[in-house]
């Protein structure tokens, strides 16, 4: 059982965060935008509320239209390039953060796995875990 916050930082330092409560959800994403983010077979995404994380140091922004037609703000650190979470600006209360940041990793552990219609033959998802073709 993790023990919040949970202090968060880029490979820099520049950017730090306190995640104060557990997350939604955590998802794995196999989408080929999640894949070129990662350079790996999918991406973690741990879906918090914006009231549950204070965010300190300053974060440059990319816009990129999703498959569904919103927005996806992606926020990044200027300095290391490390992304830190994505958020649809008409739904500012909810942030995908990207969690392999965080000191305690042990809440990642993805609830489902998203876009596998994409996802790289090799990668075996495991039993019992949810999956959807796209986005669920």
């Amino acid at each position: 059982m993790a023990t919040y916050p949970i202090d968060g930082a880029c490979q820099c330092g520049a950017v730090t965060y306190q995640l104060l409560a557990e997350p939604q959800k955590v998802l794995a994403c196999h989408c080929k935008a999640c894949q070129k983010l990662s350079t790996s077979a999918f991406s973690l995404t741990a879906v918090v509320r914006a009231q549950d994380i204070v965010f300190h140091g300053e974060m440059r922004e990319w816009l990129r239209t999703a498959d569904s037609g919103n927005t996806s703000a992606a926020m990044f650190c200027p300095t290391c390039g490390n992304r830190i979470y994505h958020v649809n600006p008409d739904e500012p209360g909810s942030i995908k953060l990207k969690p392999a940041n965080l000191a305690d990793t042990s809440i990642l552990e993805p609830q489902a796995h998203i876009w596998i219609s994409e996802k790289q033959d090799w990668f075996k998802i495991p039993e019992g875990v949810k999956t959807f073709d796209k986005q669920p």
